[in-house]
């Protein structure tokens, strides 16, 4: 098939890419001209493992190919792919901005009936919204071409994007006529019949929110606990544990830390208590998970002037700038909420991450206070505490002798309970985590 995604994002960028390897020619498209350009050099946007190599093979092979001209790219198409971003407005809905120029786009650029699939996570009924856009500029060109419509939500990991496409639990799949169905199922044949959930268009575009708001009630329900057990001296890993070895319950996304970012996350929790409340419903659940991980995000902090008082001169090695490993995805993450307060507080921040620096650069940019290094132990030089705030595998098992001797005093505040209490506390540390007791070591003592 002749495939276009417009949009070349995460989501675009992946979906163009998979789908080029199974001998399909894909063209992405995005306005962004300089983009556009470095694409076709090869050059990926945004870290995520294996993507570039997988597309300059594709790229080479001539399957895939990209442009600024959506015209152009559905020439003979016969599935076009929105996959553009939904964004947070400030009130917390999804902005459709992109997606309605997009569509409109799609309407104006189509020489030939088309099945449109909206991959982009969008409120329940949306879709209708879309085929409308589209109809409004097919008809102002008087142009008879027949339209089908499918919602195919993306459920992509960041970190593990590939490996989601290609083998994946499930593909949700909601479409309007038996036609964009067969040819779905024959885009998707890659994969065994049984993980193709067929539905209607509203069921699966609730679906992705649905899922992405469980995930993200599980952490903040952890993050609960973790605050309760801080509190009465009981440790949240051992109730973890207890909790996910109960079939009902499972063992996944079931870890305290210190808040989620992201993508999805957050603004899929908010547009979902968004639209449940302009279909008259109150989400209380939705806004206590918001509120909560909100909160979580602040902890870190907490937990750091509890220990060493007054902030102000004071100097706070921080590894991990990335919402999660395996990325160098910064939206919303607890990183960016920990350096604010620090800054703030009058503190000197001396932050690593292996992939995510230039991605924070571009948020809060060259502050003073705020050193960036690219290795973890110079952040660790001459700092009063190290703050551990995504859980890279290079921090998981790092030389804790070098450490203490780098550190002004041995204060390690850990945000992913990444470390054993009990080594801690061996080795003469002050270790402070998320719902586990604390180690004070100068103390003697718990």
């Amino acid at each position: 098939m002749k495939l276009v995604a417009i949009g070349t994002g995460y989501v675009g960028l992946v979906t163009g890419t998979c789908l080029a390897k199974f001998g399909n020619t894909v063209v992405c498209v995005d306005t962004n001209l300089e983009r556009v350009e470095a694409l076709r050099r090869g050059e990926v946007p945004f870290y995520e493992p294996g993507l570039a190599e997988m597309m300059v093979r594709n790229i080479a092979e001539g399957r895939l190919s990209f442009t600024s001209d959506v015209g152009e790219a559905l020439r003979g198409a016969d599935v076009c792919f929105i996959t553009v971003g939904t964004p947070s407005a400030p009130d917390g809905s999804a902005d459709l901005s992109y997606v309605e120029s997009a569509a409109r786009s799609v309407g104006r650029g189509m020489t030939g009936d088309l099945l449109a699939v909206v991959k982009s996570t969008v409120p329940v009924g949306t879709n209708p919204r879309v085929k409308a856009w589209i109809g409004e500029e097919l008809r102002a060109r008087s142009a008879g071409f027949v339209l089908s419509m499918a919602s195919n939500p993306e459920f992509l990991r960041e970190g593990a994007a590939l490996r989601d496409f290609l083998e994946p639990d499930r593909v949700v799949l909601g479409t309007d006529c038996p036609e964009a169905r067969e040819r779905l199922s024959a885009l998707y044949s890659f994969l065994e019949p049984s993980r193709l959930l067929f539905m209607d268009i509203a069921s699966a575009e609730m679906a992705k929110y649905a899922a992405n708001a469980m995930l993200a009630t599980r952490i903040s329900f952890m993050n609960e606990m973790a605050g309760v057990c801080d509190r009465v001296g009981a440790d949240v890993e051992d109730v973890r544990r207890a909790m996910g070895t109960d079939s009902r319950i499972g063992s996944k996304f079931l870890y305290a830390g210190c808040g989620y970012g992201g993508s999805c996350f957050p603004k899929d929790v908010r547009a979902l208590r968004d639209f449940a409340r302009n279909a008259g419903y109150e989400p209380r659940i939705l806004t206590a998970v918001d509120e909560v991980n909100e909160r979580q995000k602040g902890v870190l902090f907490e937990k750091l002037s509890a220990r060493l008082g007054d902030l102000s001169g004071r100097t706070v090695a921080l590894w991990g700038l990335a919402f999660k490993p395996k990325t160098s995805d910064t939206r919303e993450a607890p990183a960016q909420t920990l350096i604010r307060s620090l800054l703030e507080a009058g503190a000197r921040v001396q932050a690593h991450d292996p992939r995510a620096i230039e991605e924070t650069r571009e948020v809060l940019g060259d502050r003073r206070g705020l050193v960036y290094v690219h290795e973890p132990y110079d952040a660790v030089n001459g700092a009063d505490a190290l703050v551990v705030v995504t859980e890279w595998d290079i921090y998981r098992q790092p030389d804790f002798d070098r450490i203490k001797r780098l550190l002004r005093q041995p204060v390690v505040v850990d945000g992913r309970n990444l470390y054993s209490r009990s080594e801690m506390r061996r080795r003469g540390f002050d270790y402070l985590s998320i719902g586990r007791p604390a180690v004070l070591a100068e103390r003697g003592g718990d």
